[in-house]
């Protein structure tokens, strides 16, 4: 006669398969990040680069060009005009030809754009040349967020967008110390230093576009390096771990379109909150890449070039580690909300510190707070979308949450500018851009982001 298995041994039975699971896919998943995460580090290393150089090169660029504040934001604000205007096209063009050859074309043509910046003679050709590396580089970053939604489950999506995202604080770190000797170039071979950064900086973005071609896979199933098992276990890990965003009765499942058209789910109250909570988180993005050397030095006005630059990367070294911190920790809770919300508030108490304070330790300790803060919370930020999302509105709707904090990246050089012409002072600057961050808060408060989540995955990650 059989016996029956005790119900403890069928729970030890079935918590060793989980636990066997769990391990397996963690497996899979590190695989990945060995062979995806790195080099689309390095991408992004560039892309951001190419993107921030500007206001390094300002130091010495609006003096040989003749620009004002305001002329200099400008040549920023229609960068990201034209950003912005691309950004949709171009990730459809990547869903449509893939990622591999997407990205590949247009890292080529921004490297090749952002190199010819260096020709600039006024502030005219200044204004076209960037609205070009604005063209050419929309479709990088909105793609490259698409594309890892195809690579990494949910549940670890936190900690890769942090390690994918510490591109931003380490090419501003790297390119904050790296610039200023790149501007003691100056005269060399008859260019001026602004011109060797453009050079310097812009050419290994077309170079890196060629290696894309051949190192990039568009989707884990066309992975030579994956085999046959792992895929599995990674196909069904993408499908069926989504944290659940907390729901009231009678609504829809977040991650569903619930028989909405497309153009019904993109133009919902939801995304529109997205895009708004993103649109005020930017501003203090851009607020560091753009205007951080100029406001160090507005507190360090005795300081060397050389000197600025190294003191403008000391926000980005907290930042690096702040976001590789938090990250994992919003990953192992398997929380977004709050772990969202707390950075947010930290970067605006930074700007607070730096404008009220007239001690140089306090305003750096500020400009270090707003920092970490901004960057922290956008990788955070970037794991909630497709929890509210269908699958055929992520393509266009990431896209869409992007156009909308890129308005923000382009008013934000216009108007700091302006402010900073009319008061002499980042001072009005720095509490813009405070108060959106707080306004940026409020709008978190209300998205339909999951919380915590306590399963063998995130207990054991």
């Amino acid at each position: 006669m059989l016996q029956s298995i005790p119900s403890g041994a069928q729970s030890l039975s079935s918590g060793t398969e989980a636990a066997r699971a769990v391990e397996v896919e963690k497996q899979v998943v590190g695989k990945v990040t060995k062979r995806l995460l790195w080099f689309i580090f390095l991408l992004f290393v560039f892309s951001f680069l190419d993107r921030i150089n500007i206001g390094f090169a300002g130091l010495t660029m609006m003096k040989d060009l003749g620009l004002t504040s305001t002329q200099f934001g400008l040549a920023t604000t229609l960068f990201y005009i034209a950003y912005i205007a691309c950004g949709i096209p171009s990730n459809i063009m990547l869903a449509r030809i893939g990622a591999r050859r997407w990205i590949g074309t247009i890292m080529i043509a921004w490297g090749l754009a952002s190199t010819a910046t260096m020709f600039a003679t006024s502030p005219n050709t200044l204004y076209l040349l960037r609205v070009l590396v604005g063209i050419t580089e929309a479709g990088f970053l909105p793609g490259m967020l698409l594309y890892m939604t195809l690579w990494f489950p949910p549940t670890y999506r936190a900690r890769a967008n942090a390690l994918f995202m510490i591109a931003m604080p380490v090419t501003a770190a790297l390119g904050s110390a790296m610039s200023g000797y790149i501007l003691a170039l100056d005269g060399t071979l008859g260019l001026k230093g602004w011109q060797w950064l453009f050079m310097l900086e812009g050419l290994p973005s077309a170079i890196l576009g060629l290696i894309v071609f051949s190192y990039l896979d568009d989707k884990p199933e066309y992975a030579k390096w994956l085999s046959a098992d792992e895929k599995a276990v990674l196909a069904h890990s993408l499908q069926t771990k989504r944290m659940p965003a907390p729901l009231k009765a009678g609504t829809a499942v977040p991650d569903a379109s619930g028989g909405r058209s497309l153009f019904a789910e993109l133009t919902s109250l939801t995304v529109i909150k997205f895009a708004v909570a993103y649109f005020c988180l930017v501003n203090t993005l851009a607020m560091v890449a753009v205007w951080a050397p100029l406001i160090v030095k507005s507190f360090s006005a005795d300081a060397s070039n050389s000197t600025i630059g190294l003191l403008a990367a000391i926000p980005q070294v907290a930042t690096i580690i702040a976001m590789i911190w938090w990250g994992r920790r919003s990953d192992r809770k398997q929380e977004r909300r709050w772990h969202l919300v707390l950075p947010m508030l930290m970067s605006a108490a930074g700007w607070l510190f730096t404008a009220m304070s007239s001690n140089p330790a306090i305003q750096m300790l500020g400009v270090c707070m707003a920092s970490a803060g901004s960057y922290t919370a956008m990788s955070i930020f970037w794991t909630t979308p497709d929890q509210a999302l269908s699958f055929k509105a992520q393509v266009i709707g990431i896209a869409v949450i992007n156009a909308m904090g890129n308005i923000s990246s382009a008013l934000n050089p216009l108007i700091v500018g302006w402010l900073r012409d009319a008061t002499h002072s980042f001072t009005s600057g720095l509490l813009y851009s405070s108060t959106l961050m707080l306004a940026g808060v409020v709008i978190v408060l209300l998205l339909p982001i999951g919380g915590r989540k306590k399963t063998a995955a995130a207990l054991n990650a």
